[in-house]
């Protein structure tokens, strides 16, 4: 990532008019650096066509990648997908009007070091104030957000959980217009799920600029501070560095340890004596 790149990004956000909007859920996709920054600065670099509007940013071990396709079909614009290893293969998918912030919380849970105690997505939620009922699904205090695990048994995919969140419109007596959807496959690692429910879940609205688009109509806009350039240059700079060290630090934890130094050999004849 270049300084005309950083600044650019910047320089977007200093300038706008912002306005807090909460649920943060419904803030709409923001803007998409903040995730394909938080990636660039661990060392995953571009590996699609420059001058495609597609993006493809593949890990250094050249396992992970990521995949922004905004004329996708499926409406899932942004695609995460795991390469077999040892551990089961999994990929998760993200609609359009997925906020960059939440997504984004996923990716640097995927930099940062795992946690060492087990993680439960839906214990965040419950804890957040949202109803977990007994079918393992999770509701949000105003019923537009639902979080729900699922069995792939059946299916021929192994036993791995599968999750689903969805934001949908109530709509009186129909089914609820779906706003945008997340699904994780495979054998997510639970810590990547929790980090992105938490962020989910999180009542701290997200600051977008006048007239940016929102995901749906009841979202709350109120005035808010806005953060002089300095001042966002430094809380995005502290992320991105964060970030290096945690995958500076994972490298050096993959890297093999040197093998020692052959001792020289050891003559086993008789020196000459003159």
């Amino acid at each position: 990532m270049s300084e005309r790149q950083l600044a650019a990004f910047v320089d977007t956000h200093a300038s706008r008019v912002p306005f807090d909007t909460s649920p943060g859920y419904l803030a709409g996709p923001g803007d998409g650096r903040h995730v394909t920054h938080g990636l660039a600065a661990s060392g995953w670099t571009r590996t699609s066509d420059p001058l495609s509007p597609e993006i493809v940013l593949t890990s250094p071990d050249k396992r992970y990648h990521l995949q922004f396709d905004p004329h996708s079909a499926t409406y899932a614009w942004w695609r995460l997908r795991a390469e077999p290893t040892d551990a089961a293969s999994w990929y998760a998918e993200f609609g359009e009007l997925v906020p960059a912030e939440i997504l984004s919380a996923f990716t640097d849970a995927l930099i940062a070091p795992a946690p060492t105690e087990q993680s439960n997505p839906l214990g965040a939620l419950e804890s957040s104030g949202w109803e977990v009922d007994a079918q393992n699904a999770a509701t949000s205090p105003d019923a537009l957000c639902h979080v729900q695990v699922r069995s792939h048994l059946g299916l021929g995919l192994g036993d791995a959980p599968y999750w689903h969140v969805e934001v949908a419109e109530q709509l009186p007596g129909r089914l609820g217009a779906r706003i945008w959807h997340a699904s994780f496959h495979g054998h997510v690692p639970a810590h990547l799920v929790t980090a992105f429910v938490t962020a989910l879940a999180d009542s701290t609205p997200l600051q977008r600029g006048m007239f940016e688009r929102t995901a749906h109509h009841s979202a709350v806009q109120e005035p808010g501070r806005p953060l002089t350039r300095e001042q966002f240059l430094d809380a995005h700079t502290t992320r991105l560095e964060a970030l290096r060290s945690h995958a500076r630090a994972a490298r050096r934890r993959q890297k093999p340890a040197a093998s020692p130094a052959p001792e020289p050999p050891t003559s086993t004849t008789t020196p000459l004596r003159r």
